[in-house]
Parts: C-alpha cells; structure tokens; sequence
C-alpha cells in the first residue's frame, strides 16, 4: 500500500513542478515569440495565468504612469479592447477544438478585465491602493521564487498548480467578485465562508470557480441530514492531509449535533 501512495505522491508533485517550469518559461517566452504561437504552446490553464499576470502588471504600470499622464488609464484601456479584438478574430478563424475552448476562456477572462479598466477610469481612481482595484484578483510572478501568487485586498495565495484541464471558465459579475473577496478574506483569516442565497444562484460554481483561478484541488460534497460527525471527520482529515478545498453544498441540512462538531 505504502508505495502505491508513494508512486502517487511523485505523480502529483511531478504535475506540480512541470506547471510550474512550464508557466516560468511561458512569462519570458511571450514577449520573444508571435502571439498566435504562444497562444498555441501552453496548457490552457498556464495561458490564462500569464495573460491574467500581464493584465495585473499592465494596469499598475498604467496607475504609476498617472502622476505624468492623465489620460494612461485609458490608453491601458485601449490596449486591452484591442487584445480582446485580436481573441476575437482568432476565434472567428479556423481553429481545432482545445485552441477554440482555449480563445473563449481567453475572452471571458479578458472582457471582465476590460470593464474593470474602463470602471477604475470611470471612478477616477488614481492609486492602486484604492478598494475598486484592491478588491480584484490579481497574478504577479515572483522571479526570486519563480512562482506566481494571487493578491485580493488582505489576502495573498500561492498558486496551486492543480492541473485542471481545458473546462470552460464562468463569465465573472460583481456579485462573483464579491464573493471571491469574501472567500479569500475568510481563507487569509483561517476561517470558513457560507455563501447563502436562493437556489441556482451559483454559490457553488462560484466557489468552484475561485478554486480553478488558483488551481487548487475543491471536492464538492452534498450534505445531508444523515451524515453523522465521523463522517464528516473523515472528511476534514482528507483535506487537511491533501490541502485541498472542500465545498459543503446545502450545510443548513446537517442536524445540530453535527453542526456543533463541526463549528469545534
């Protein structure tokens, strides 16, 4: 047994490292090759990163450059529009399925991105430390570390190297930037997070969906009134000894006796 999981072990740190060298190259590879090529070379997940990197850098640089130029905010705009309208003719074009799947995250991502911009333009927001810009996630790559990191107002988290695949992304709302400032303020603070609302709202995507931005494993359980406090221990050992993110989809139905282990 012991080396089945030890064999699996070196599985998962091998994924882990060969994201992690592949997403270090792909930061300096993109400003020496084509962008169609470099779109094309990465993992989906490692494309989305960098670009997600490169619109956190770009629209700090622009906040820097407004003590010179007023008008920088919008031409980071500009910018921006233009990247979106370069996805989209790419998309038009004739494209494989994984490229086409590839572009669309591309462009769900990037078009929230750009209504950001044009919503710190709009709010004359002048420093990055202003809530508008602090609330947002935000990717920085730490040469020192070679390893990118997400900061959103307190909180800071590692990226997770999670391999997740070519899936679809969720068009971010303010609602779902809300949550994903809820969400990490309560991981910064080592607490758990209840997104309450009505059914089919997204709550559990949502969450899903902020696993996926900083590639961390999230197992979704559904909870019910029969599950009793050994059960959910099991629970709790797993994620602790894997470091993943458990997701307890209708909590309000485990009876209080549960409930209470649970809070303890």
């Amino acid at each position: 047994m012991g080396k089945v999981e030890n064999y699996l072990m070196d599985v998962i740190d091998c994924m882990k490292s060969s994201l992690n060298i592949i997403g270090a190259k792909s930061v300096v590879n993109q400003h020496t090759m084509p962008k169609t090529d470099w779109l094309k070379q990465d993992p989906a997940q490692i494309t989305l990163l960098v670009n997600m990197t490169n619109w956190s850098r770009n629209v700090e640089a622009a906040f820097n450059a407004l003590k010179t130029n007023p008008k920088a905010m919008s031409q980071a705009f500009e910018e921006q529009v233009n990247g979106l309208s370069f996805l989209i003719k790419m998309v038009q074009g004739d494209l494989d399925r994984p490229m086409r799947q590839k572009i669309m995250c591309l462009i769900t991502i990037d078009a929230h991105s750009r209504d950001i911009i044009d919503k710190l333009d709009v709010e004359k927001c002048t420093s990055s430390d202003d809530f508008q810009w602090q609330a947002q996630l935000k990717v920085y790559f730490s040469t020192e570390k070679s390893d990118f990191y997400f900061r959103i107002a307190d909180a800071m988290l590692w990226y997770g190297y999670e391999y997740l695949g070519n899936g679809p992304r969720l068009v971010v709302t303010p609602l779902t930037d809300r949550i994903y400032v809820t969400a990490t303020q309560a991981l910064h603070l080592k607490m758990g997070c209840a997104p309450a609302g009505p059914a089919g709202t997204g709550k559990t995507e949502t969450t899903k969906d902020l696993a996926n931005a900083v590639a961390k494993a999230c197992y979704v359980f559904n909870c019910s009134d029969q599950m009793d406090y050994k059960g959910l221990g099991g629970i709790f050992k797993g994620l602790a000894a894997s470091g993943s993110w458990g997701c307890f989809d209708e909590f309000n139905r485990l009876v209080p006796e549960v409930l209470s282990v649970c809070a303890v």
